[in-house]
């Protein structure tokens, strides 16, 4: 009892390491407890008992796909490669599981204009290449409107209709021009849209006059 008491009262940072922290104490003591059992037999059943506890205990798991091998990984993890026991699978090196993964390249997409984003600037590239005049027109307001917003999201202020055509054109060097300023929709509009709240102008406080 007095050494329960003692357990029960000493510090983390006096036990033993927990290889995987989200599983608990209590499942890294009963790995630890498996590793000792004599039997090869009776440390088997064990092995699947303490699966299945793991299993019970994080059942986000299932979702995995294989989680069984994963849970299975884990228990050798947590006994630090020392548990003999039968795996449905093959047990992994310990070598394998500390390599790096391999440095993806990250993709660099050069956008002309930051806040238009670069997927923006691609459609209107491509939009430009189009032939037929009715289907280019359509693109064309489309793609201001698109614009407009993605400057609004970026920047949540009021921008000039002006400033927008001019940007359509100069991006797709000069195939895609907007001759009705009014297809633009309004900024609150756009605003309300994308669930952005318009900044309001800050109020200049003019300096009273002192009474003589």
């Amino acid at each position: 009892m007095e050494e329960y008491t003692m357990n029960a009262l000493s510090y983390n940072t006096e036990r033993a390491q927990l290889y995987i922290p989200e599983y608990g104490r209590n499942v890294q003591n009963m790995i630890n407890y498996a590793k000792q059992i004599e039997s090869r037999e009776e440390r088997n059943l064990a092995a699947r008992a303490i699966i299945d506890v793991m299993g019970q205990l994080n059942p986000h798991l299932r979702d995995v796909e294989d989680y069984t091998h994963k849970l299975w990984t884990h228990l050798f993890i947590m006994s630090n490669f020392e548990i003999d026991v039968d795996s449905p699978y093959e047990i992994p090196e310990p070598e394998s599981l500390s390599e790096r993964p391999k440095i993806m390249n990250y993709p660099r997409n050069k956008s002309k204009y930051g806040h238009f984003g670069h997927y923006a600037e691609k459609m209107i590239r491509e939009a430009s290449k189009i032939t037929d005049e009715e289907e280019k027109e359509y693109l064309t307001e489309v793609l201001a409107n698109l614009l407009k917003k993605n400057y609004l999201v970026f920047h949540t202020q009021n921008v000039e209709n002006s400033a927008i055509i001019s940007h359509l054109k100069e991006l797709s060097n000069g195939k895609l021009k907007l001759a009705d300023i009014s297809l633009l929709k309004p900024t609150n509009s756009i605003l309300k849209q994308v669930g952005v709240t318009p900044k309001k102008p800050s109020k200049k406080h003019k300096s009273k006059k002192r009474r003589k």
